[in-house]
């Protein structure tokens, strides 16, 4: 009977190869991935080499997340610690950059060789850091042509009934669509985990305490000012200079910011990575968008009027007279304390968001480059540059990716905290390594006692060292679910994550997930109980790096 049912529901998912026509294949894998990020992608590919079957389910049109959305300018830390298919990236990168073709807007030696922390390319070992948006794209589009990946994109999941779960494993997931993916093991590779939430899994969203898992940098950090994201100058406020009666400026927060250490609701700042030019035959000026308001930027006026001229720091350099440009100084591109609600928040309100920061930021662009009350050596250097006209083309030059810097955070088999990426405490089963600095950026703009005005949450600690990656921070505990893996809202505490959330890193964490996940299948066992030896011996096979000696 089991065997009549079983051929039942195959002939039902299939419509067998007739006379030449084309077979419909199933909506079923060992492992169905949801998202589309770089994660997403490198799990993918790690199944495929493994021999397993997948389906990459994203709601995104565009594959690579942040890689391809904008963000070249690789956050690398120590590149030593990246290995398998994040560095394979990287050298595919590399490779792409080798040819003449690719340089179109510049010659090759034009281009120089900074990178972050690094140089851009590192000939001996045939890595390229630094890339342009559509290039990344074009790379990972290559890893789903050459592993026959299927992806099925524009497919967003249905959070409130989509998860099908049994005996604590979860069976099934529809989407918006209505259509059904059915597998084995999962991958929740969003930057949002949606599947991860509605499959039940426990998560934070905001800042723990430091008293949560004895932490330093967690929390409210009111008054600590590690980076230049702050003001460095009295400035006020207030629609009238010093003057309270007269109404607040735009985004300024009247609330008192909490006590240093505090947890609360906030996170990080997002904002769009701009690839901009200032090579004209490339050039689109910047647009005014709808809805511009110039009183949204009149605090910028003032920071311009006190002497402040930092506008173009983080204009940083990638291939072909292009930017990878990124928030820097008091009032820039991050859209501080509007996206508190984006976690948790549903598809049309998240539509919302991205639509005011959209807005925010064309503003910016916009007001800079042609408010007549912008200080005019900033203006006239504003004018040269504009969005690039070969990036982004089917959505006027724009990012598809905003910067998800963070939203909902696992709390998972083992908790990732500021102690293991200081080396304050050892990390158990580590299934890949970060190095990055413990970076957020600024979640709230609040008025001082004294009246002016000024940024919290922009915290940088340097861990000095490399630290390793614990496997419990991919897992949900047991008892929430046994067959998901999730690499990129892991298992961490606010300000580790402000050095794990690294594009280099993500991958490693995605093919790790998907490593994890085949011998899951192939032993038959919950994700928690899979043997970690045989688990580091694979990673070690592919060339991951599991610890520096």
């Amino acid at each position: 009977m089991k065997r009549l049912l079983l051929l039942c529901s195959l002939t039902a998912m299939l419509f067998l190869q007739v006379s030449g026509k084309q077979v419909k294949q199933p909506l079923t894998a060992d492992v169905v991935i949801y998202g589309g990020t770089s994660a997403a992608i490198t799990a993918a590919v790690q199944l495929v080499r493994m021999g397993k079957s997948v389906i990459v389910v994203s709601p995104d049109k565009h594959l690579g997340g942040l890689s391809a959305g904008g963000l070249g300018f690789t956050d690398t830390g120590n590149k030593q610690v990246i290995g398998g298919l994040s560095r394979e990236f990287y050298q595919q990168v590399y490779a792409h950059y080798e040819e003449n073709s690719a340089w179109k807007w510049q010659p090759k030696a034009e281009y120089g060789n900074k990178g972050q922390g690094t140089p851009a390319i590192d000939g001996s070992q045939r890595t390229m850091w630094i890339f342009e948006p559509h290039a990344a794209e074009k790379i990972f589009e290559d890893f789903v042509n050459k592993y026959h990946i299927r992806v099925a994109r524009n497919e967003w999941l249905n959070r409130v009934s989509g998860v099908k779960k049994a005996a604590g494993r979860i069976i099934s997931i529809t989407t918006l669509s209505g259509k059904t993916y059915t597998g084995k093991m999962f991958v929740d590779a969003t930057y949002e985990g949606d599947l991860m939430a509605a499959a039940g899994v426990k998560y934070h969203v905001g800042r723990e305490a430091n008293s949560v898992y004895g932490e330093e940098w967690n929390g409210v950090q009111a008054g600590i000012l590690h980076h230049g994201h702050h003001f460095k100058m009295d400035i006020s406020p207030y629609l009238v200079p010093g003057k309270p009666a007269s109404g607040l400026l735009p985004n300024v927060s009247a609330k008192d910011p909490g006590k240093r250490g505090e947890g609360d609701h906030r996170i990080q700042a997002y904002c769009y990575r701009l690839c901009l030019t200032n090579n004209a035959g490339n050039r689109v000026p910047f647009p005014k968008p709808a809805g511009y308001d110039p009183k949204q930027y009149e605090l910028l006026l003032r920071v311009f009027n006190s002497g402040w001229r930092e506008t173009f720091k983080k204009f940083d350099p990638i291939p072909n007279k292009k930017t990878d440009t990124n928030n820097h100084g008091p009032f820039s591109t991050d859209f501080i304390g509007a996206n508190y609600d984006y976690p948790e928040a549903s598809y049309a309100r998240r539509k919302a968001i991205l639509k005011a920061h959209e807005t925010y930021q064309k503003g910016l662009m916009y007001f800079i480059a042609n408010d007549p009350r912008v200080p005019a050596d900033v203006q006239g250097e504003m004018k040269t540059w504009g969005l690039a006209k070969d990036e982004f083309t089917d959505n006027g030059n724009w990012p598809h990716q905003i910067y998800v810097r963070e939203a909902r955070r696992m709390i998972g088999s083992y908790v990732m905290t500021e102690n293991e990426v200081l080396g304050k405490r050892p990390v158990p089963q580590s299934i890949g390594m970060g190095s990055y600095t413990l970076d957020s950026h600024n979640a709230q703009r609040y008025i001082k006692p004294d009246g002016f005005v000024q940024n919290e949450g922009d915290i940088g600690v340097d861990p000095h060292n490399p630290y390793q990656v614990a496997y419990g921070s991919l897992v949900p505990k047991k008892e929430e679910c046994q067959n998901l893996l999730v690499p990129v809202c892991m298992s961490s505490s606010h300000i580790a994550y402000g050095s794990m959330r690294m594009e280099p890193v993500f991958m490693i964490l995605g093919q790790s997930a998907a490593t994890a996940a085949a011998q899951a299948i192939d032993s038959r066992k919950a994700v928690q109980d899979i043997d970690y030896e045989a688990l580091k011996k694979r990673l070690l096979q592919d060339k991951m790096v599991l610890e520096l000696k």
